[in-house]
């Protein structure tokens, strides 16, 4: 289920979270689902418990999932509130890597190519279901 890169500069907590998030947005891990425990998980990936605790904990921060104690952790459904400044959020790091897209010479057809491409992928997962 989850795949991480040993070779990769980018912390093992960090490639956990970025693919959990990824599986949630593309509709593989869906509202209320119960995820791997620390320990099964750990096994899994053969990484230290305290690895995947910390990206549960930045995950349950971020609201991308909740804990029950005694139960495990579980995917969140979307709350509004925090959707919409999640939203403002990703708004401001769009339009900083827009305006270094267009001072690096991307034209408007190939950043709308990009966003087309953006929705088939979306649309090619979902319909994996």
């Amino acid at each position: 289920m989850f795949e991480l890169d040993v070779r990769s500069r980018k912390p093992i907590y960090e490639q956990l979270t970025s693919k959990v998030k990824e599986m949630i947005m593309h509709g593989i891990l869906q509202a209320d689902e119960q995820l791997p425990s620390v320990r099964a998980l750990s096994s899994q990936l053969t990484v230290n418990p305290n690895t995947i605790q910390k990206a549960y904990r930045e995950l349950e921060r971020e609201g991308y999932i909740y804990s029950l104690q005694g139960k495990g952790n579980f995917v969140a459904g979307l709350q509004q509130g925090h959707n919409e400044s999640k939203r403002a959020e990703l708004k401001e790091e769009l339009l900083r890597l827009m305006a270094e897209a267009v001072y690096l010479g991307f034209t408007e057809s190939e950043m709308s190519a990009l966003y087309r491409q953006a929705l088939d992928h979306r649309r090619g997962e979902n319909s994996h279901d």
